[in-house]
C-alpha cells in the first residue's frame, strides 16, 4: 500500500449501508425486471429514470449527497447496486454524471449552480448532460482531438466545429459538455471544456451506435458545425484560460488538463461499474451451482466449480477494495502517486470480463443462451476494459507512476 493510503478503513458507514440497500431495492425491484426488455430494445429507458426521479435516485440533489459524501465511499457503493441491476440501465442512471463532474471540476461555483441542474431537470421533466471527449481520428489520444473553439473578438462568443463519438446521452442531452482545442499547437495544454446549452444550433446528433452490450445506454456521435456559445460557457472563464495557456507557451507547466482530471477523478466510479457487473456473474453462477443437478449430486459440490466460485468470489473482493481504496484517496485529497484510479479500473474492467465469461462456463450451454442473464452480463463487462481508457492506456499510467519513466 502507498504511504498514502495508509489508515485507509474499508468500511461504508452506516448512512452509506442505508443507501446501499435502498439502492438495491430499486435495482433489483424495477431494474432487473426490466434489463432483458431494454437491452433488446437499444433505447433510453426513460420510464425507468423517470421512477428513478420520484425517488430522488436520480436527481442533482443526489449526485451532489454522494459525491460529497465524507468517506468517498457513496459514489461506488452506489454504482455497484445500480450495476448490479443492469448495466445498461445502469448507465442510462449515471451517464449524466461524467458532465456533471467536469463542470463541478472545472467549472465556477455559478457555472456549477446554473447548468447542474439543467442537466437533471425535473420529476415531470428528466433532462440528461453528455460529455464529449473522445472524436474519430482520436480515442484516447487527446492530443490528437480536433473540435475546434475559435474565440469572436467583436462578440465576446466562442464557436466550435468538430465531431465528437462514443458520446454517452451525445444528441439527446440537454447539455452538452464538450471539450476543444483553442491552440491546436500546445496539444492537450491548448484545450478547454465549454458548455452547450440546450436547443444551440449547429449541434446535432450523428451516427447512434449499436451496440455488443450496455445496449440501454445511448450512444451516439455529435456534431458541431458552427456552433456560437457565449463567452460564459467556458468552464472556469476566460481569465484563468488565458493565464494557463500564456505558461504554456513559455514552456511552464500549467496544471492538469481538465478532461484528463475528470477521467482521473471517475475512475473509481468506473470500477465500481465493474465490480457490480461482476458481483451480479459471480452471485448467479454461485445460486446456479447450489441448486443444478448431474450425475446425482449439485453441480457445485464438484471441486472443478466450487474452485471456480471461489477465485470469482476472491476477484471480485479484490476489485472492490482497489475501487474503496482509489475513491476514499480521492475524496481525501490524496494524490494517485501509484497510479491507484488506473489500477482500480484495470482490474476491476479485466475481473468484470473473466468473472462474466466463468458465470457463462458453470451454467454450460444454458449459460450461453438468453433464458438466463448470464451472456448479457458478459457482453456488457467488455466495455470496462475500453471506454474512459482502455486496460492498455490503464497499464501504460500505471508503468509511469511505478517507473518514473516516460513509458511510451
Amino acid at each position: 500500500m502507498s504511504d498514502s493510503a495508509i489508515g485507509f478503513c474499508p468500511e461504508p458507514s452506516e448512512d452509506v449501508r442505508q443507501i446501499r440497500d435502498w439502492v438495491h431495492g430499486f435495482a433489483e425491484s424495477v431494474i432487473r425486471p426490466a434489463a432483458a426488455e431494454w437491452d433488446e430494445r437499444e433505447e433510453t429507458p426513460w420510464p425507468i429514470l423517470q421512477e428513478a426521479a420520484k425517488i430522488g435516485l436520480y436527481s442533482l440533489d443526489f449526485f451532489i449527497e454522494q459525491w460529497f459524501e465524507e468517506s468517498g465511499l457513496g459514489i461506488p457503493v452506489t454504482f455497484e447496486e445500480l450495476f448490479w441491476g443492469d448495466a445498461g440501465i445502469g448507465l442510462s442512471l449515471v451517464g449524466t454524471g461524467l458532465a456533471a463532474a467536469a463542470v463541478s471540476g472545472s467549472g465556477t461555483p455559478e457555472q456549477a449552480a446554473q447548468w447542474l441542474p439543467e442537466m437533471f431537470g425535473t420529476v415531470d421533466d428528466v433532462k440528461l448532460g453528455a460529455f464529449c471527449v473522445s472524436e474519430p481520428e482520436a480515442g484516447s489520444d487527446l492530443g490528437g482531438i480536433r473540435t475546434r473553439a475559435v474565440y469572436d473578438e467583436a462578440t465576446g462568443d466562442w464557436v466550435l466545429n468538430g465531431v465528437k463519438t462514443w458520446a454517452t446521452n451525445g444528441g439527446i442531452a440537454n447539455v452538452h459538455v464538450v471539450v476543444a482545442s483553442v491552440d491546436p499547437e500546445l496539444g492537450t495544454r491548448g484545450q478547454a471544456t465549454f458548455i452547450v446549452p440546450p436547443g444551440t444550433r449547429g449541434l446535432y446528433q450523428g451516427q447512434k451506435f449499436r451496440k455488443h452490450g450496455i445496449r440501454a445506454s445511448h450512444t451516439a456521435e455529435v456534431v458541431l458545425e458552427d456552433v456560437r456559445i457565449p463567452g460564459s460557457c467556458l468552464l472556469g472563464g476566460k481569465e484563468r484560460l488565458d493565464a494557463r495557456l500564456a505558461r504554456a507557451r513559455e514552456g511552464k507547466r500549467s496544471g492538469d488538463h481538465a478532461a484528463m482530471r475528470t477521467f482521473e477523478a471517475t475512475r473509481p466510479t468506473v470500477a465500481a461499474m465493474a465490480v457490480g457487473v461482476a458481483r451480479a456473474a459471480y452471485e448467479y453462477a454461485r445460486d446456479y451451482a447450489r441448486e443444478r443437478e448431474q450425475f446425482g449430486r449439485k453441480i457445485g459440490e464438484n471441486q472443478a466449480i466450487a474452485f471456480l466460485l471461489a477465485d470469482m468470489a476472491t476477484r471480485v473482493d479484490i476489485a472492490r477494495l482497489l475501487t474503496w481504496r482509489a475513491a476514499w484517496m480521492a475524496r481525501h485529497g490524496m494524490p494517485f502517486s501509484q497510479a491507484e484510479g488506473s489500477m482500480s479500473k484495470l482490474v476491476a474492467g479485466e475481473t468484470a470480463v473473466w468473472v462474466t465469461e466463468q458465470a457463462i462456463q458453470v451454467l454450460g450451454g444454458a449459460g450461453y443462451t438468453r433464458d438466463h442473464p448470464v451472456e448479457r452480463f458478459h457482453r456488457d463487462a467488455k466495455i470496462f476494459t475500453i471506454f474512459e481508457g482502455t486496460s492498455e492506456i490503464q497499464r501504460l499510467i500505471i508503468g509511469r507512476a511505478v517507473t518514473g519513466l516516460p513509458v511510451r
